[in-house]
């Protein structure tokens, strides 16, 4: 073999041009590897963002439960009339 095709086989090309198919332990390798760079790209919030978006997350499930709320005691409202108890 040349040098060329040597080093292509390295890189997982054959010589034709088409990437060589990879074993499934480097499939799994490359997986890996590729989420911990993916990790390293994220930015982790702060203490003081976590509070505020933990507060707005709260506060936002506390008026969805008062909408529900809402609704019940209407609807149960208007059973009741209709049911005539």
């Amino acid at each position: 073999m040349t040098d060329t095709s040597t080093n292509a086989a390295q890189r997982g090309a054959s010589a034709s041009g088409k990437p060589a198919r990879l074993g499934l332990f480097a499939r799994l390798v490359l997986f890996v590897r590729q989420v911990i760079d993916e990790l390293r790209k994220v930015v982790r919030p702060t203490r003081q963002e976590l509070l505020n978006y933990t507060a707005v997350v709260v506060v936002f499930i506390c008026l969805v439960m008062a909408f529900v709320v809402g609704l019940d005691q209407v609807f149960e409202r208007l059973v009741s009339w209709a049911l005539g108890d």
